[in-house]
Order: C-alpha cells, then sequence, then structure tokens
C-alpha cells in the first residue's frame, strides 16, 4: 500500500468515526432513554470485548487453532465463575496456558 492510499484510508476512517459520533450526539435524548437501548447499550462492549478474546484465542494467521491460548481461556472461565479474585484469574490462565504450550511442544 503506498504512503497516499495509507494516509486516505486514515484520512477517510477518522471522518467515518467524527460523523458515527456526530450522528450519535443527534439521536434525540428520549430514544436513548429508551429502557430496551439502555439495556442494549450496557451489553455492547462486554459483547465487542467477547467478541475480540475469541478471535485472538481461537484463531491464528485466519486460521482455527486449538491451543493453550483455549485452555488459558477456559480456565479463566471457570474462575471468573467460581469468583476468584481478578489477579488470580489472569495468573490462573496464564500458567495454564503455559503449562499446555511447554507440555505439548
Amino acid at each position: 500500500m503506498s504512503t497516499g492510499t495509507l494516509w486516505t484510508v486514515v484520512l477517510a476512517g477518522a471522518l467515518g468515526c467524527y460523523l458515527l459520533k456526530l450522528a450519535g450526539l443527534s439521536v434525540p435524548a428520549a430514544w436513548v432513554q429508551h429502557p430496551t437501548v439502555t439495556r442494549v447499550v450496557e451489553f455492547v462492549p462486554a459483547a465487542l470485548l467477547a467478541a475480540l478474546v475469541a478471535v485472538q484465542a481461537a484463531t491464528s494467521d485466519g486460521a482455527l487453532v486449538v491451543d493453550g491460548r483455549l485452555v488459558g481461556l477456559a480456565v479463566a472461565a471457570l474462575a471468573l465463575a467460581l469468583r476468584a479474585p481478578f489477579i488470580v484469574v489472569l495468573v490462573l490462565a496464564g500458567a495454564a496456558g503455559a503449562l499446555v504450550h511447554v507440555v505439548t511442544g
């Protein structure tokens, strides 16, 4: 990709983000305060984060991969379900993923 094309893409993306923000500010307050909209908006960040984690944990170079990352993710989910402190979740997930990586080579 040439430098000119790259800057065109960057500027188009910046303009698109600005217009999206402007559109969000233009929505009437009554629409935003509707209970259904409020409920959906509260879950959007968690859903986006979950999607990002799933893609990062289960793919490599565009292919589906089953490795230590999925084990670490499963251990983290279990630790969260058991209401472990966040630092414990991180340590357990990291240790489980590293152990699988060491064992499987």
